[in-house]
């Protein structure tokens, strides 16, 4: 007999007769002659009741069983006279695959985040945490399809670069020279190392994006992407995924648009595709969810320059830890003020200092500020960071000379501005601040499945 997963069960009109269920055992309970299984197999928040009884050949096997145990359940699928329930099973043949000792660390209804961190290979078998990463895979799913429908490309761009997008220097170092090796030279020779120059893993796929977005058109990398960066805030990990799409012949106001369109459509498709597993989100993580998400998809976001957006800064009677001044880069209190005190919704915030931002994004006309965006959102703050692309080839070597980037590590991108540059526009999205966004889960770190952090790397 066919396995049918628990989700399919339970949306059934109408019973087959016998089943086949594989899964893990939440609960049991005994009465007189029955035991009681509630069986999850991670296909959906539910469980499915599953009634022994005790005329089975192997029941003194069965009432062995201990939450989290493994079992194989074979039986009749009958309408259940219990409430909030359509179905249950009534068992034919208990087949025990694994029984969970006593020290089984998920005995109790509810753990604290701290805790189920710090057993990351077993947390998914809770429901916060079922359901947080059910959402994550179809979120993935929604990206490809978003993008699928608007004619766009994909491409896997290189996870191991030469190159450095965003210039602050926080990269992982790879390297292919024995430890021992270094240690006895004092440095490393990097014309001796695999790929004859100094290379680390990517921050992120956008350099690589334009040069295909110049190609083909319209195009989007989706994958990890790693910052050594030594914070341990609630919004920074150092592996983590990035959605970037790139577009030929599109402005800032053309990625703006693209940008809010995109975010709406993943919040859509998470309430159309995962109700079950946002609603425990709405009722039980984070009341004001729902309010939140509804913002979203009936609002549209605000457009508001840095030059303002500082002005509005000084002007709140808001108390920020650290001091705002034009040429400043926006700390977290400060886009949470905007995006949840003053604007109520999401905004994109325009038009950065040039000195804040990378070498890449467009000089504005009045030669202090660039075509920079970033999307500030109620409870995370930054969500999307973009820009409209430097096209012209003069511009771009003057901003890299400033900066004092070497030309031999970028010559083929200053390439691509003598060959047929158009203006160009993109940006990227951090998928798990996104996934965040729309369960309400307050930390970084419980929205990817094995959170790699400052000094733990242990799963």
């Amino acid at each position: 007999m066919e396995r049918t997963k628990v989700n399919a069960l339970l949306a059934l009109d109408t019973t087959p007769g016998q089943v086949l269920v594989k899964g893990w055992v939440r609960t049991k309970r005994a009465s007189k002659n029955f035991l009681f299984m509630e069986i999850n197999d991670g296909s959906c928040l539910k469980n499915i009741q599953v009634i022994a009884s005790d005329d089975l050949d192997n029941y003194a096997d069965i009432e062995r069983i201990t939450t989290g145990s493994a079992v194989i359940i074979t039986g009749d699928l009958i309408k259940s006279p219990g409430k909030g329930q359509n179905w249950e099973i009534q068992a034919a043949d208990v087949q025990v695959v694994a029984i969970a000792p006593e020290t089984y660390p998920l005995q109790k209804k509810r753990h604290s985040d701290e805790f189920l961190r710090t057993i990351a290979h077993l947390r998914p078998r809770t429901n916060k945490y079922g359901a947080a990463f059910r959402i994550r895979s179809e979120m993935a799913q929604a990206v490809h399809k978003f993008y699928h429908e608007k004619g766009f490309r994909y491409l896997t761009s290189p996870l191991i670069t030469g190159s450095d997008c965003e210039g602050a220097g926080e990269m992982f170092r790879v390297t292919s020279i024995d430890p021992e090796t270094i240690q006895k030279e004092g440095k490393i020779d990097f014309s001796k190392d695999f790929f004859g120059q100094e290379s680390n893993l990517t921050v992120s796929g956008q350099l690589s994006a334009e040069m295909f977005a110049l190609s083909l058109g319209d195009v989007y990398t989706f994958g990890p992407t790693f910052r050594a960066e030594n914070s341990n805030t609630s919004r920074h990990v150092a592996e983590f995924w990035m959605l970037e799409p790139e577009m030929a012949f599109c402005d800032l106001d053309g990625n703006m648009d693209h940008g809010e369109e995109l975010v709406k459509y993943l919040t859509r498709h998470a309430l159309d595709h995962c109700s079950d597993d946002m609603g425990l989100f709405m009722n039980f993580v984070d009341k004001s969810l729902r309010g939140r998400i509804d913002t979203i998809l009936n609002k549209e976001f605000d457009r508001i320059p840095y030059t303002e957006a500082i002005d509005i800064l000084k002007k709140s009677k808001k108390k920020f830890e650290f001091k705002v001044e034009f040429g400043t880069d926006l700390q977290s209190e400060h886009e949470r003020y905007l995006a949840e005190e003053y604007c109520k919704k999401p905004v994109f915030l325009t038009d950065y200092p040039k000195t804040i931002k990378p070498f890449y994004m467009r000089v504005n006309d009045d030669d202090k500020t660039v075509a920079a965006v970033d999307l500030l959102v109620p409870g995370i703050g930054e969500l999307i960071g973009g820009s409209q692309r430097e096209e012209r080839l003069d511009v771009l070597e003057n901003r890299m000379k400033e900066m004092a980037l070497p030309r031999e590590h970028y010559w083929w991108y200053l390439d691509s501005r003598k060959y047929g540059s158009v203006p160009h526009s993109g940006f990227g999205l951090g998928f798990e601040r996104f996934l965040m966004l729309i369960t309400g889960i307050s930390n970084i770190r419980d929205v990817i499945p094995f959170p790699r952090t400052p000094g733990s790397i242990d799963f």
